[in-house]
């Protein structure tokens, strides 16, 4: 898929190809449609980041529930979306050992308790080592902290989604807007910025 079909679709063929960037979150997908044409992918996230920020904060929290614990239930269950399977397996919290289990385990019901939601990282950009070492630190941050924090990470993780839905041109991926999260966008930097 490239930008000139994506700037042809109709809203429900949209929406079909872009409503699961945002784990089980098809508004997100939904409310970025009327800012086509996109002249880049940088510029269909920004249009997504900017409708996750704009919309009301019970519905970024059920964004952010909307997403599976480490290693989870849904995990054990088999019931995570594709693209969750595949993050997590990246940092290969498919391979733990029991006592790891255990350990993610006790992690994710005490964040839960804390804050609300689930944990959230941008997994591809960690080792397993890298995640335990994030969870533990970031397990005793201030509840709004912790949400602006989950929500940077969820913007990472679907900018990288969209990157392999979407052909980007050569010229595009050397002069964008940090493909993998590591630059946030504007939008991202005022929405950080006015937290309080």
């Amino acid at each position: 898929m490239n930008l000139q079909i994506i700037n042809r679709m109709d809203r429900a063929a949209f929406v079909e190809a872009f409503g699961g960037v945002f784990e089980h979150s098809a508004w997100v997908a939904e409310r970025s449609f009327a800012s086509r044409p996109f002249a880049s992918i940088d510029a269909l996230h920004r249009a997504m980041t900017d409708a996750v920020t704009a919309a009301p904060r019970d519905q970024q929290l059920a964004l952010l529930r909307a997403h599976p614990d480490l290693a989870g239930k849904e995990a054990q269950e088999g019931s995570m979306t594709d693209s969750s399977v595949a993050e997590q397996a990246s940092a290969g919290l498919d391979r733990l050992t029991r006592a790891e289990v255990l350990r993610l385990r006790e992690l994710n019901a005490a964040y839960r308790d804390r804050h609300g939601f689930p944990f959230i990282i941008a997994v591809r950009h960690y080792t397993k080592e890298g995640v335990l070492h994030e969870f533990g630190r970031r397990l005793a941050n201030e509840r709004e902290a912790e949400l602006v924090a989950c929500l940077q990470q969820v913007f990472a993780i679907t900018r990288m989604r969209l990157a392999r839905l979407v052909s980007e041109p050569a010229a595009e991926r050397a002069a964008g807007d940090a493909p993998s999260g590591g630059v946030m966008n504007p939008t991202v930097e005022a929405f950080l910025g006015s937290a309080p």
